[in-house]
């Protein structure tokens, strides 16, 4: 029985990930740019500060302060005042010069409403955690941002139908630079501990993958 809900989350999985690469395909070409999602957004650095905790998780756990890269995007485009999908992108260097990307997007705090994609005003208008668990050795891990004020966020975890647990405090430098191709991907740059699950990798790795193709 368990191998066949395997089956069938990959198989769901699969489809949906093909399904989010068609939709890419049809944005990039509907709307050519060099992000077909999240096409505009402020690349600004920042400091994240890890107060450390008793998770299980590795990275969660540590305490830490590190110098990271956030972009602040809109996934539609839409223009400036108009509701739409706010994107949080955070790139955490790790031991041995790679880096790992954590990825939010708008959404609520509950128990439903922290997977379903909620639009906003601004990206501190609303919660944002990374929709998706992570498989971590104390079971399935959902992230989560909460912005006290628009260079204020507060970060937590929670397991999917859990509480939520504070971890980390993200402050963003107040001046927004450029905007270059930078590239986060939480397929392939993940933070110790925190490592994809087989269904959310078929789901998200084609969409990622059109994505990374069109530029």
């Amino acid at each position: 029985m368990e191998n066949l809900v395997h089956r069938t989350q990959d198989l769901a999985a699969s489809i949906g990930g093909a399904a989010l690469s068609r939709a890419v395909r049809l944005v990039a070409a509907a709307r050519p740019a060099a992000k077909p999602l999240h096409p505009q957004g402020d690349l600004v650095t920042g400091r994240l500060r890890r107060s450390g905790g008793d998770s299980g998780v590795s990275w969660l756990d540590e305490r830490g302060s590190d110098q990271v890269v956030v972009r602040l995007s809109r996934a539609i485009g839409l223009p400036k005042g108009l509701p739409d999908i706010y994107g949080l992108a955070v790139r955490v260097p790790v031991a041995g010069g790679g880096h790992g990307d954590l990825l939010f997007a708008t959404t609520g705090r509950g128990r439903l409403t922290r997977f379903l994609l909620t639009p906003g005003r601004t990206p501190y208008s609303r919660p944002l955690t990374t929709l998706l668990p992570y498989r971590t050795t104390a079971g399935p891990k959902v992230l989560a941002a909460v912005a006290r004020d628009e260079h204020h966020y507060d970060l937590a975890h929670a397991s999917p139908g859990g509480s939520w647990h504070h971890f980390a405090e993200l402050v963003l430098s107040t001046t927004a630079g450029p905007d270059p191709l930078v590239s986060f991907d939480p397929v392939l740059n993940t933070l110790p501990g925190l490592e994809n699950y087989e269904w959310v990798r078929r789901l998200r790795e084609p969409g990622y993958g059109t994505a990374r193709h069109s530029r």
